[in-house]
């Protein structure tokens, strides 16, 4: 058999022994070029002027992948060739030589990385049409199927297989070139090295681990930054935590034996301890990319909830602007819209100002409330209200006389529908009547109020002070961006030709609002969930690889248990046990370290932002459903294939 024969040999074994490595890389060759087609795509940077950024920040993640990626490729390969020395050992006794090895070696994992490569790229395809029909629809625009090869991106994702492959196998490579036959044979019997020694420093270490790691999650959840900072710091107990287990439990059953014969606790720890003696420091690493991941998934939902939230405040008018000043005038803006932007529905307003700030002053006491600049209750006429409710595609509401009614952001319901002090305008008293919480452009300081507006009958407005004046329209088609622009060119021109500007004017339509939250998302999230997914793959990846490298060991072990009478749903149960805890071990202090700190994150935007499905709660749950969604997938095919080869019938 000549020795490119024995490498496709080889090769077609080790995709199958390793079947979730190579999906893994398949997957990763896949996302590489999706990406890629993103930055090589001249219709997504159409899609707006600001597009122009993503290519070069896909490329700087992608930077960050490869390196991911490539960590993965290396510590697989090495951990493959620790498992084939002896095979490899083998070959030279038979006359090869060890650079004739190397280079079978080499040969064989390259036809891997080259058969993923060819079915990522396919993949690939089909995934970038995902990502590309996701881009149309956050800009509204109509999206065609079509399944075709992009050179450029295919070409960017084989520099990227070629210098990941070459810098791991050309390793490898060299370490079989210079080892001994006797130093390859005994290869897969070198362990870890130890950091901490065993004995009573380890056990020191392994509950100092522990307290440390409590201490740092109490700190993050105090929700202040200079704790926080210090809790996250403590990070370092997750490995002290996985490098003194291994004496750390033997040590707790020595103190506690009754509990160590209780079931199949001793068989399930004893297992485990084993196998963090030999792989202690990559367990820690493992759990320092899940507490990344965790992190990143949240920081992207926290960025998309602010996003969506401010824009969906907003953008409940298909056309909005404000100006304040001591005589706003809309002249230009309504000129310009007269001739460029058809008009079904439209209103000119003005929003008034109380002559006390009662209501500001409740709710102040009552939750977080920023007013900005209004030094009193921002007041609304009940025409006015009515009109902006139907422009807004809202139902119709109704006033009882002597009432007024109270429409505010979410944040602020529960306390203002506990207010019942009367108002008094002039000489009308009015007390109150209801409250309601639709988007109103409410989030700035020339709309609808700062989270909240007094509705009163328009007769008792009379009088009142002017905060600013307001246009709220529906339009017959979405403002276009070139529109838009006009309209922002106007604000910069009215006010470049004030000496002294006493206020500020605010532009805002839909079709922007939903543009901008379509290249934020393309910008931040996106990167943001392609670095997780490949961070979550990869260590998944190679827990899997860890546990499944061990079914020889386990398959005797459980074949001696059954010739010792224990029954085949006490091995399930035990080996069902021993796979929950392995796989628990790495992900439980993520979660315990990340979920505090993305609920506090989701806090820190302003109030009345992050509701509904992007409220901190939400946001911590969706977090971990999709961290564990993936982590799950790697879990049950590692459970179903050892206890398929594992099990004695």
């Amino acid at each position: 058999m000549t020795l490119s024969k024995l490498s496709l040999r080889n090769a077609r074994r080790q995709a199958k022994d390793y079947l979730v490595y190579f999906v893994t890389v398949v997957l990763a060759a896949a996302l590489l070029y999706s990406f890629n087609g993103l930055v090589f795509s001249r219709e997504v940077r159409q899609l707006s002027e600001t597009m122009d950024m993503l290519s070069l920040v896909i490329v700087l993640a992608s930077v960050v992948v490869v390196c991911i990626f490539g960590w993965l490729v290396s510590y697989a390969t090495g951990f493959m060739l620790s498992r084939r020395s002896r095979e490899l050992g083998t070959y030279i006794l038979m006359g090869l030589t060890n650079r004739q090895v190397a280079r079978l070696f080499f040969l064989e994992n390259l036809a891997v990385g080259g058969a993923a490569l060819t079915l990522g790229l396919m993949l690939g395809g089909l995934l970038y049409q995902i990502l590309r029909a996701i881009l149309f629809a956050m800009f509204s625009l109509p999206y065609h199927f079509s399944l075709t090869l992009s050179f450029p991106a295919a070409g960017l994702t084989l520099f990227y297989f070629t210098l990941i492959y070459l810098l791991a196998l050309g390793k490898s490579r060299k370490h079989i070139s210079k080892m001994k036959i006797r130093d390859l044979i005994y290869f897969d019997r070198q362990n870890e090295g130890v950091v901490i020694p065993a004995g009573k420093l380890r056990r020191r270490v392994f509950c100092l681990s522990i307290l440390s790691g409590m201490a740092g999650t109490a700190l993050l959840m105090t929700r202040q930054l200079i704790t926080g900072v210090i809790g996250a710091g403590l990070l370092a107990a997750l490995f002290g935590f996985f490098l003194s287990f291994a004496s750390g439990v033997p040590s707790f059953f020595e103190k506690h034996p009754a509990r160590k014969y209780q079931g199949q606790t001793l068989l399930v720890f004893r297992t485990l301890a084993s196998k963090l003696a030999t792989m202690g420091m990559v367990m820690a690493v493992i759990s320092i990319i899940f507490t990344a991941t965790l992190l990143i998934e949240g920081s992207g939902l926290v960025f998309n909830g602010i996003f969506r939230g401010r824009a969906a405040e907003n953008a409940c008018f298909d056309l909005y602007f404000g100006i304040e000043g001591e005589d706003p005038a809309p002249g230009s803006y309504l000129e310009y819209i007269k001739g460029n932007i058809p008009v079904g529905q439209s209103v000119l307003y003005q929003v008034y100002l109380c002559e006390s700030p009662a209501v500001r002053d409740y709710v102040s006491s009552c939750t977080v409330y920023y007013y900005y600049n209004y030094d009193q209750d921002p007041v609304l006429r009940w025409s006015d209200y009515a009109a902006l409710r139907s422009i807004a595609g809202y139902p119709a509401v109704e006033m009882e006389p002597g009432r007024y009614l109270i429409h505010c952001m979410t944040y602020l319901e529960e306390p203002l529908r506990d207010y019942s002090q009367p108002i008094t305008l002039g000489d009308v008293t009015l007390t109150p009547g209801g409250v309601f919480t639709e988007h109103l452009s409410q989030s700035f300081g020339v709309g609808n109020g700062r989270g909240y507006i007094l509705v009163v009958p328009d007769e008792a407005a009379a009088g009142l002070a002017v905060h600013h004046l307001a246009y709220a329209a529906k339009t017959l088609q979405p403002v276009s961006a070139q529109q838009y622009d006009a309209l922002a060119d106007i604000t910069v021109m009215e006010y470049d030709n004030q000496v002294n500007p006493s206020g500020y004017a605010f532009v805002s339509t839909r079709a922007n609002e939903a543009a901008q939250v379509a290249v934020q998302t393309a910008l931040l999230v996106f990167p943001m969930f392609y670095l997780a997914l490949a961070l979550s793959m990869t260590a998944a990846t190679i827990l899997t690889i860890q546990q499944l490298s061990e079914t020889d060991r386990y398959r005797r072990q459980f074949i001696l248990l059954r010739k010792l009478g224990m029954a085949r749903q006490e091995m399930e149960h035990a080996l069902g046990r021993q796979f929950a805890i392995y796989y628990a071990m790495p992900a439980v202090p993520p979660v315990l370290i990340a979920a505090p700190f993305t609920f506090h994150m989701a806090r820190i935007p302003e109030p009345g932002i992050m509701e509904g499905m992007s409220s901190p709660v939400v946001i911590v749950a969706l977090s971990l459903a999709l961290f564990f969604l993936i982590y799950a997938i790697y879990i049950l095919l590692a459970y179903t294939g050892l206890k398929r080869n594992v099990l004695p019938e």
